[in-house]
This record gives structure tokens, sequence and C-alpha cells, in this order.
């Protein structure tokens, strides 16, 4: 009995560990762009700033994916999770204005095998590169004490460059401006803890049902990909006044962080076409219309604040990427975002 044949028979597959070790190696190699530095699995990852920026300011966001990971445990389908993380992480930067240029991820695991472990960064390595974006390093721990058998946690970090002049800070935001609302892809990675309450619990339907009225299966619906809106917007920036990436505190929560003082927002609901999982998860969950709003986007993954001469340009950089987009509102005198 050969020494891969002893650990095989004793659970341990180390012929499977190999090759998804090569997975890794090779999807992190693949994200590498021309601002890489250093080697693979060194203590640090390393990346120089594009030429051509002029005072570059870096800009960082941290995140993570949340209880959206346990439905794709229960699923077991876990090759969507690294884009979600990084699609995020982009979207978070690019609200400021900012390039991607490089990422870093955390994985902390119980006993998770490798084959998911290497799903995992492939999906990271897939996101990375549709960004031009190099996945510069990360950290993988071995917590059985802290995580349930099979369970684990992604959360990862963002490095971003614009020129000092060119950030978005909503401080160029008037009253006038027009809301222009891009769709989002679903419920992106918020309000998966009383989604699932809602799915698994009240209507008692699990990851391979059909989703009521949706055409799909419920992990279909739930693990949709939370869409980047870099290709959408990365060609207008200039024509913005401000972003707001709709994520936990749903439309009002982050909409009211990209204003400055002296001006609010109306948004009106009826501007757009509430994608059909939301009203489901309303009237099987019995929440209010206040509630969704808070917790959810809506069918409304970004927002953009912009000058009412540039809407028709801003719109068709979207439709070029294949977002919908749609004027939802306007800056209004005073504060606070009203949805009306």
């Amino acid at each position: 009995m050969t020494r891969a044949e002893r650990y095989k028979a004793a659970g341990v597959d180390l012929d499977a560990a190999d090759q998804a070790k090569r997975r890794i190696a090779e999807a992190v190699a693949s994200t590498r762009t021309g601002l890489a530095r250093g080697g693979i699995g060194a203590f640090g990852g390393m990346i120089r700033l594009p030429q051509g920026v002029e005072q570059p300011t870096l800009v960082m966001s941290t995140d993570g994916v949340g209880t959206k990971i346990l439905v794709a445990i229960r699923a077991g389908r876990h090759d969507t999770v690294g884009e979600d993380l990084v699609n995020h992480c982009v979207n978070d930067i690019l609200v400021h204005g900012a390039t991607p240029v490089a990422f870093l991820d955390y994985l902390a695991v119980a006993d998770v095998d490798t084959e998911t472990i290497a799903a995992i960064v492939e999906g990271l390595a897939r996101a990375c590169c549709a960004h031009d974006m190099t996945l510069a390093g990360g950290e993988t721990a071995q917590l059985p004490e802290m995580y349930q058998p099979g369970h684990y946690d992604l959360a990862g970090t963002i490095v971003g460059v614009v020129s000092e002049q060119s950030a978005l800070h909503g401080d160029a935001v008037v009253v006038g401006d027009v809301l222009v609302g891009y769709a989002s892809s679903g419920l992106h990675t918020n309000g998966y803890t009383l989604a699932r309450r809602i799915v698994f619990d009240e209507l008692g339907l699990d990851v391979d049902s059909d989703m009521p009225g949706m055409g799909a299966t419920v992990g279909d619906v739930l693990l949709q990909v939370h869409r980047s809106y870099w290709q959408a917007i990365a060609p207008v920036l200039s024509r913005m006044h401000a972003l707001a990436h709709v994520t936990g505190g749903g439309i009002p929560g982050n909409l009211s962080r990209s204003l400055p003082d002296g001006c609010g927002a109306v948004v009106r609901r009826s501007a757009w076409p509430v994608p059909g999982v939301f009203p489901l998860l309303q009237d099987a969950g019995r929440v209010t219309a206040d509630e969704m709003y808070q917790v959810f986007n809506m069918g409304l993954g970004m927002i953009g604040v912009v000058p009412c001469d540039k809407v028709a340009e801003v719109r068709q950089a979207a439709d070029g990427a294949g977002v919908g987009t749609w004027p939802v509102g306007e800056i209004v005198a005073g504060d606070g975002v009203r949805i009306e």
C-alpha cells in the first residue's frame, strides 16, 4: 500500500488535496497583472500603483459575504461566493471613483474540504480577472473550535486608486440632480438572515425547491451573484456627482451617506420594476414596506446622482454594459431620503 493509499484509507485523500492546491495556485496566478510584484505565497502581497494618476490616493474597503454563505453551504455550491465578495468590494470603492488594483481574502474554516476551498478561490480569481485586478494574497485559517463542521466565513479587502482631485465625496451634489437607479441581480449580499427565515422556515422550501413564481430554484434565486457595476459606470465616472452602493441599510441608509448637508433625496417606488423575489419575501414574511426598503436593495444595487444634462449619457453607458437603469428620483433641498 502506498503512502497516498494509506492516508486515503484513513480519510485523507492526498491526491485530491494536491490537485486542489494546484487549482488554487493556478487561480491566483491567473490574476496577476502588470502591476503585481513579489511572489505568490509570500508573507505580503505587493502591487505597484498604476502610472499616469495625478496625486494617486488609495481607496480601501473591507467586507464579507454574510449569511449568504449559509445558503451556499446548504446548496453545496461554493464557486460564486468569492465573486460576490469581490464584486461587492469593487462597488464600494467605485462609489469614490476608484479603480481596483489589488484584493486580499481571508477564509476561516472548520474542517472544510480542499475541494470547497479551491472552488471559493476560483470564484475570487474569476472576479479579480474580470476587473484586471491582482489577487495579491490571503489567509486560510483552520479554526475547528470556532466553526461548525463544514462551515466557513469569507471576508476580503480591496485596494483601489483614484486621482485625489477626481475622487467622489458627494460634495458636488446640488438640488435638481437626478437619481439614476441601476438594476440589481437579486438580493446581492444583504438581507439573507431575514430571507433565509422566510424561505426555509416560513415557506418550508429548500434549495432544490422551485421558488414560487420565479421559474428557478430557491438556490438559483438566492445565489445569484452580486453584480459589479464597474463596466456600467467607469466610462462615465466624470459625469457623476455621487454614487451610493445599496447594501445593508437599503436605499435610505446608503443614499444618505453620499449626500452633503442641505441636500435630501426623493425616491419614487413606481419608477422601476421591483423583481418578483422581493414582493414574494414581503408577502410570505409579512414584512412591512418600510422594513423591506431598509433591509433589501429592492432591485436597485447602485444609485448615481447625475446632473440633468448627463442622464442620457450615463444611461447609455449602462445599456452598453447590459445593465438596466431608470430615473428614480431627484435631489431636493433639506435632508434625509424619502421613499414615496
